[in-house]
């Protein structure tokens, strides 16, 4: 049986962007909280992947975005401290995700929602992986409506 492909998502932008509308959600803990639409959760549940946090926010994501959304506790993506790659991705113009996230994937097709990918990001992804999606998302918006026709196209095609 063929495992689903995965998919990577980042929380500051995508899920709590930096502008736009305010929505029922707590703001107590994080003010941007209040800008987390809970309809983010169906959507993210419906689509044919296995979905990872890929965050700075880290468990966290589980303890406070997960209920939030109606998700059940998910993977968190976590890399290796090792400064001299970090510095040398920086160099290059690579996010500081983009080799841990192939990495994880390995072998599987992937997705990744970020604010922050670039077309280096992009390059570097199909030279070294190939079946990827690397989703830019506008933070001042967030994921919409039609990020996520484009994610669940590529999903299952």
């Amino acid at each position: 049986m063929a495992r689903l492909p995965l998919l990577f998502l980042d929380v500051d932008g995508p899920l709590l962007p930096f502008a736009g509308a305010k929505h029922t959600g707590p703001a107590d803990a994080n003010p941007l909280l209040a800008r987390l639409d809970p309809l983010h959760g169906p959507w993210l549940a419906s689509l044919p992947c296995e979905l990872v946090w890929a965050t700075t926010w880290g468990t966290d994501a589980n303890d406070v975005l997960a209920p939030l959304l109606g998700l059940p506790a998910l993977p968190v993506a976590t890399w290796p401290e090792d400064r001299e790659t970090e510095d040398s991705d920086h160099a290059a113009g690579l996010h500081w995700k983009t080799r841990g996230l192939v990495a994880l994937a390995g072998t599987r097709p992937f997705a990744w929602v970020d604010d922050e990918i670039t077309e280096k990001d992009r390059a570097w992804v199909a030279d070294h992986h190939g079946q990827a999606l690397l989703h830019r998302v506008d933070p001042r918006h967030g994921l919409t409506d039609a990020d996520y026709l484009t994610i669940d196209a590529w999903l299952r095609a």
